[in-house]
């Protein structure tokens, strides 16, 4: 017995000399990888949904065609550089509010910054407001026109553009997809059960962009001094916005009259439009930015001499020649709805070229930051005929033609 403990406990040591402490395993972060599994769904996605055939664009080629290359070669006016306006319907405000910027420039000297995101916010509570009072009938969308950025600063003032961006902590571009997606389907359900109380949805609608834009200032610090908006644009901008006309050419409505600009984007039906024959038209507008006053213009921007690569806007002769384009060729296609009021932009600078009048343009689109001079476009003036149906200027670039409309 005695032999046998002896043994045992040999034999306990033995094995016990030869166990290790186990050792202590440590975790680490890690990044999955695309397996068999992602093969699979990849499979299954491809013969769900085969890809589609890349629908080609039939557009100008311009192959061998003299035109603009570099913004440099304008004679061009001050303005802030150029912006973006994101995955956003903003394009009004923010060609407008350049335009400002240089009209402050030009009267005061001085170089200012504007919230083009302030005066979209109460655009919105405006266009709430009128849906509301028409039970449902006025327009709510992203679009709007020049002269909103006139009334809304009458209305609300304006502010710095540091003072309010309309872009939260971390957001690099602007992005109001999901915003207006939550304001229609709030409207949707107050039309669906006749909740018209227009102070209980403009509060909705105003928590609604408060979370994705922020809250606008009511009081700004500029150079030590606080303003309120009103105030900021009368006694710091010395704006005047009964300075500014807004020019018109189009034949459904009588030419030397003041008319309604008849496109969704005018949801106010604003009818100052002052209406002019088209040469009148093109003469103001010349006449305007080489005087060195720059212009804030809206037209169509979907045309096949309409190139982001190039950075030009031209009318191919295969669409018209250039000495038929009149203002029955613009009619025609503003009639047709070829020519649509979808875009704003500002008016900046002019070239001679060719015995033809190339425009620098100011533009807050995405396609004008593909390449070369990012935000700028050269606009023929040829297209500026056909295809921009109006623009905003100051009063004393048209002081010759108020007299034709008190007749």
């Amino acid at each position: 017995m005695k032999s046998y403990l002896s043994l045992l406990a040999i034999l306990i040591f033995v094995s016990a000399s030869f166990i290790k402490p186990q050792e202590k395993n440590k975790g680490v972060f890690t990044e999955s990888k695309p397996g068999f599994y992602q093969e699979i769904q990849k499979g299954i996605d491809e013969f769900n949904n085969p890809p589609k055939e890349k629908k080609k664009s039939f557009k100008l080629d311009f192959t061998g065609m003299n035109y603009p290359q570099s913004k440099e070669e304008f004679k061009y006016f001050w303005h802030n550089d150029p912006v973006s306006q994101g995955q956003t319907g903003t394009c009004w405000s923010f060609s407008t509010t350049s335009f400002f910027e240089s009209e402050v420039y030009r009267l005061t000297g001085k170089k200012v910054a504007l919230s083009p995101i302030f005066t979209a916010y109460w655009e919105y509570v405006e266009k709430v407001k009128e849906y509301v009072r028409t039970r449902g009938i006025s327009l709510v969308d992203e679009g709007s026109e020049a002269n909103a950025v006139t009334r809304i600063y009458n209305q609300y003032g304006i502010v710095p553009l540091e003072s309010y961006t309309g872009l939260l902590p971390e957001q690099k571009f602007h992005d109001h997809s999901k915003m207006i997606d939550e304001i229609r389907d709030y409207l949707k359900n107050i039309k669906a059960t006749n909740a018209w109380d227009e102070d209980e949805v403009v509060r909705v609608i105003k928590s609604i962009m408060n979370f994705y834009l922020g809250i606008p200032p009511t009081e700004v610090v500029v150079d030590g001094k606080k303003y309120t908006p009103k105030e900021y644009l009368t006694n710091y901008l010395k704006l005047n916005t009964d300075d500014y006309v807004d020019v018109l050419s189009y034949m459904q409505q009588p030419y030397w009259k003041q008319v309604e600009y008849e496109v969704p984007d005018n949801w106010w039906h604003n009818k100052d439009y002052y209406n002019v024959p088209l040469d009148d038209f093109m003469k103001v507008l010349k006449n305007a930015i080489k005087n060195g006053y720059t212009l804030a213009i809206g037209g169509d921007v979907s045309e096949a001499g309409y190139d982001s690569w190039t950075k030009c806007a031209v009318v191919p002769s295969f669409d018209i020649p250039s000495e038929y384009i009149d203002e029955n060729a613009r009619q025609f296609r503003f009639s047709n709805e070829t020519t649509t009021d979808d875009h704003g932009i500002h008016l900046v600078g002019y070239e001679e070229l060719d015995g033809k009048t190339w425009f620098l343009i100011k533009d807050s689109g995405a396609g004008s930051h593909n390449t070369g001079d990012k935000g700028y476009y050269f606009y023929n003036e040829d297209y500026v005929k056909l295809k921009i149906m109006d623009f905003m200027v100051h009063k004393d670039m048209f002081k010759d033609y108020f007299s034709k409309f008190n007749k």
